[in-house]
């Protein structure tokens, strides 16, 4: 049965650009196919084995929400406790949803906040750092209004798990969760993962072209920072698929189970007609394949694109796990496996998927020159730039440092920096460095006091929500003449 998925895979990487993949397949509760394709590093071109290591990224959410599930069967905590109870100093922007917002809100990304991602994305700051910064940030929505992701909603169910737990988040799921399934091979950080012997490297695309790209931390680590092997990550589909076993014992009750794979917000309507409605559970996505309930996560990060979905009824799960920026690869393998495990005629979803890929390449074309479209040519700065050249803050997103010189402005925040472009009036644009971490092509909008006075610095980091205002930090020697 499974004699033809080997030419599937291949043919998906060629097509799709990815280096190393390590997939899994899960059939009646057994292993069917554990295998390891391609390189995990395109400059060593070593293999990628079973045994081989990736970046879990959001498939680590699972974990989460099943960790709190077992603090919630020893009845130390319950789903609808608010999360205040537990972290005093919790604070959102809101005051209501302050009190209000619960773990199951948490956990199933209802907060009314977006993303905000870059909070946590320039990787310099510990989940212990970022949780006071969430009461300056502005949500988009009212509190369970709508499915918004939220990996820094995670982070706060890692510290929810610390604070009943008394251990660190890593500690907590490393002896409840992982030593009981018998996974061994597995780290929290990326620097664990960079000293491993046999770990992935990850790849980037810039257009069509496959790049390296460098290891980028994950400190939200209860969202997204697992690093382990397919081999290893097969023992927690088949987890998940047996209901909460471990080795024939209950480790995680069928009631907490059944919570986290109940559909609990709606996401929205597949194009795809054999999947239908998505939904979020705890950690969990809720969907459906040509009519079997599936139980799922991707994970994404800069460079790794990865998915888990077991389908409990069959006691089936397929994991794939890539060293390439996130593709359709993981999503077309996985269906092609369950095709084959429930004995229907094939969908040919490479032939379908294809041509979109090729699609995307050709918006991407598109999409570049609407945005050049969009400046206005001719423009110049209103003021020196000089004048530009000072520190800028913001609460939450922390201080952009403006500098000026031969060659133009440059900006310096939190350990990323670069060249600053003019774009038009007072607006200018940070390079496009799509195999780095970085925030490409991102404008930055100078504004002024009445006075004429540079003040702020406006930037859309988050798309739901107004731009982000960083306001002009008073020099030094300003500073002490106002307190003198």
């Amino acid at each position: 049965m499974w004699s033809d998925l080997d030419s599937l895979v291949e043919a998906s990487m060629q097509e799709w650009k990815v280096p190393g993949l390590a997939l899994a397949v899960i059939q009646d509760g057994e292993i069917a196919v554990l295998k390891g394709y391609g390189v995990r590093d395109t400059d060593t071109g070593l293999p990628v084995t079973i045994d081989t290591q990736f970046l879990l990224c959001s498939i680590t959410k699972s974990f989460t929400a099943a960790g709190l599930g077992l603090l919630v069967d020893e009845r130390k905590l319950d789903w609808d406790r608010p999360v205040r109870e537990v972290i005093p100093e919790f604070r959102l922007h809101d005051p209501v949803a302050t009190e209000r917002l619960t773990v199951r809100d948490l956990l199933c990304h209802h907060s009314g906040l977006p993303r905000h991602d870059w909070v946590h994305q320039p990787g310099d700051l510990s989940g212990a750092q970022m949780l006071p910064l969430l009461r300056h940030l502005a949500p988009s929505r009212e509190l369970r209004d709508a499915f918004q992701y939220s990996n820094l909603g995670y982070m706060v169910a890692g510290i929810v798990a610390e604070r009943i737990s008394g251990q660190s988040w890593e500690e907590f799921t490393a002896a409840r969760l992982l030593k009981p399934l018998g996974i061994e091979d597995c780290s929290f950080t990326i620097e664990a993962l960079s000293a491993a012997g046999n770990a992935a490297r990850p790849h980037a695309m810039d257009g069509s072209e496959c790049i390296r790209a460098p290891l980028w931390p994950i400190r939200t680590t209860a969202g997204g920072g697992i690093n382990t092997s397919v081999a290893e990550l097969a023992k927690w589909a088949r987890f998940l698929a047996d209901e909460g076993k471990a080795n024939g014992t209950q480790l995680l009750s069928a009631q907490a189970l059944r919570e986290m794979a109940t559909p609990r917000v709606h996401i929205s309507r597949s194009e795809h007609a054999e999947i239908g409605d998505s939904h979020y559970g705890f950690g969990l996505f809720c969907e459906n394949y040509r009519g079997d309930r599936t139980l799922a996560h991707s994970g994404s990060w800069l460079g790794w694109g990865t998915l888990m979905t077991v389908m409990p009824a069959r006691r089936a799960g397929v994991v794939v796990l890539t060293n390439r920026a996130p593709s359709a690869v993981t999503s077309l393998l996985t269906y092609a496996a369950f095709d084959r495990i429930s004995g229907r005629e094939p969908v040919d979803w490479f032939g379908r998927l294809l041509p979109r890929r090729r699609a995307f390449l050709e918006q991407q074309k598109l999409d570049k020159a609407k945005r050049e479209e969009k400046r206005r040519v001719a423009t110049l700065p209103s003021h020196s730039l000089d004048e530009y050249a000072g520190c800028y803050e913001h609460p939450a997103y922390g201080r952009i440092e403006i500098t000026s010189g031969d060659a133009g402005l440059s900006w310096h925040w939190r350990g990323l920096s670069g060249a600053l472009a003019h774009w038009h009036y007072d607006v200018f644009t940070t390079p496009d460095r799509p195999a780095e971490f970085h925030p490409d092509n991102l404008l930055l909008t100078f504004l002024y006091d009445r006075e004429g006075r540079i003040d702020r610095v406006a930037a859309p980091l988050e798309p739901q929500v107004p731009d982000i205002v960083f306001r002009r930090m008073p020099k030094p020697a300003d500073a002490a003449k106002a307190t003198a």
